[in-house]
């Protein structure tokens, strides 16, 4: 035990070592006194607790584990409910349900969570929802564009007649595409399109949507903005653009080498079929001025994105920016060429707003978990062997049990300050989380709509073949080398 853990110890009237205290030293030393002075004041504050006769309220867990598990079934089985002409997704509405439960359950909690609403953190979700609700509209306007179809059309055509050469075309465009926009937009993007032109064919399309989903959620950890659960957790613990991508670049370089691999052993004997012809197929049109305008703008967000913490700029603030920018112009281009600004207009609604309700209500809950001590028993548990593998595998199968949104927002809370390992491997695990079962990311649940819409099917079983063949090999091979790189 440190210095430090005695003398909070000493000051707060305890001379037994407490339990929570003798397992912080199983940490690491280069964060061993920041982990204690936690630990003690959590173990404190639950010991001050039980004196006082509250204790950990279960009713409270309770709360939260039946919200959770109503909220995978709704996913499952009741995705959406029709209110006269549009259509809702419900995860949303039970997650705001339990949230609710919670708050009106016991004093204080309305005001304790509109504190953490207004206050000045970087782990306030008002922020980190503006940043990725911007940068999604910036992807999406070009995808209303077709940019997105362009290029898969352009490695359509380089492929030729092989299979195996488009498999490989379309695995590195969707990476490239999803480390500067994002899995979920590339997901929506290309699944379509992929299941358009392998019926065309006449191929299989399973090897090509299973190497786009991926590369989506494998790419998607090499920048801060791939993923709403990087930006949830590297903003949360005050992380900026170029340092999440300096530690991230070499895990994610793993990943992709080994689930590429992995991909190519598991389906190489279903791409040995020729493709069609397809060189005289026309190339989707693009409105070029609007194409550059929106591309300009990205590449700009994204480069002043790696600065901004050097200049004092926070990131939501540039991403706003960014999309002020973009509707500006876009709104003066229409004006001068007396068209309406369709495609912007269509970015805005295609934004995903039902995210705001689900965040916002998932922080809430663990706003009252951590309020009440329980979020302190994941932080010592974290902390009870290698934070690092620990918190990467906890959080890769927590993500399918909870889903990887709320998970973020779990390990968000409980993650030892300053244990940089225990934070990335958290972002490793809530990326490739998504490739266990369809519950591990909205982008898996979004993906398999869209195959069931035209007529495919990848079941549990299809995901967890999928889970054990690449995603515990990517897995396995990203957490080494983010140890080898911290």
């Amino acid at each position: 035990m440190t210095k430090n853990a005695k003398k909070a110890r000493k000051c707060m009237g305890f001379h037994a070592t407490p339990p929570l205290v003798c397992m912080a030293k199983k940490s690491t030393a280069h964060h061993q006194s920041s982990v204690d002075m936690r630990l003690c004041a959590r173990y404190n504050g639950m010991v001050g607790d039980r004196v006082a006769g509250k204790g950990v309220c279960m009713m409270d867990v309770t709360v939260a584990a039946l919200t959770c598990l109503v909220m995978i079934a709704s996913i499952l089985f009741f995705p959406r409910v029709k209110v006269g002409k549009r259509q809702f997704d419900t995860y949303w509405m039970v997650t705001l349900a339990g949230a609710l439960v919670l708050l009106c359950c016991g004093r204080g909690r309305f005001a304790a969570v509109g504190q953490a609403l207004v206050a000045d953190t970087a782990v306030n979700p008002l922020k980190i929802l503006v940043l990725f609700m911007c940068m999604t509209v910036l992807s999406v306007f070009l995808d209303e564009l077709g940019f997105f179809r362009l290029l898969a059309s352009l490695a359509l055509r380089r492929a030729g007649q092989s299979q195996t050469a488009l498999f490989f075309l379309l695995y590195v465009t969707v990476s490239v595409l999803t480390v500067f926009t994002s899995n979920d937009i590339i997901i929506l993007s290309f699944t379509p399109f992929i299941c358009y032109f392998a019926r065309n064919a006449g191929i299989d399309p399973i090897p090509y949507l299973a190497a786009e989903f991926v590369s989506a959620n494998t790419w998607s950890l090499a920048l801060v903005i791939g993923n709403p659960t990087n930006i949830y957790l590297a903003t949360a613990q005050g992380v900026n653009f170029l340092s999440y991508m300096r530690v991230m670049l070499l895990p994610t370089l793993g990943a992709g080498a080994v689930s590429l691999v992995c991909l190519w052993l598991t389906f190489r004997r279903r791409l040995k079929a020729p493709l069609r012809p397809t060189s005289d197929a026309p190339l989707p049109s693009t409105d070029k001025p609007q194409l550059i305008l929106g591309l300009v703008h990205l590449g700009v967000c994204t480069l002043a994105l790696a600065v901004s913490s050097y200049v004092g700029v926070e990131m939501w603030l540039v991403s706003a920016a960014a999309v002020a920018s973009l509707t500006l112009c876009a709104a003066v281009m229409a004006v001068l060429r007396r068209r309406p600004a369709r495609e912007l207009k269509a970015a805005f609604a295609r934004a995903p707003f039902q995210l705001v309700p689900f965040l916002l209500s998932m922080f809430a809950i663990i706003v009252v978990l951590e309020r009440e001590g329980a979020v302190a028993y994941l932080t010592v548990f974290l902390q009870s062997g290698n934070s690092l593998f620990l918190s990467g595998v906890a959080s890769f199968l927590s993500a399918n049990l909870i889903n990887n949104i709320p998970m973020c927002v779990l390990f968000g809370a409980a993650l030892p300050a300053g244990d940089a390992g225990a934070l990335y491997a958290t972002v490793i695990g809530s990326n490739l989380g998504a490739l266990l079962t369809p519950v591990g990311a909205l982008a898996g649940i979004m993906w398999s709509g869209i195959l069931s819409r035209h007529g495919h099917r990848f079941g549990y079983r299809d995901f967890l073949r999928l889970g054990a063949t690449v995603g515990l090999p990517a897995l396995a091979a990203s957490l080494v080398l983010l140890w080898a790189v911290l």
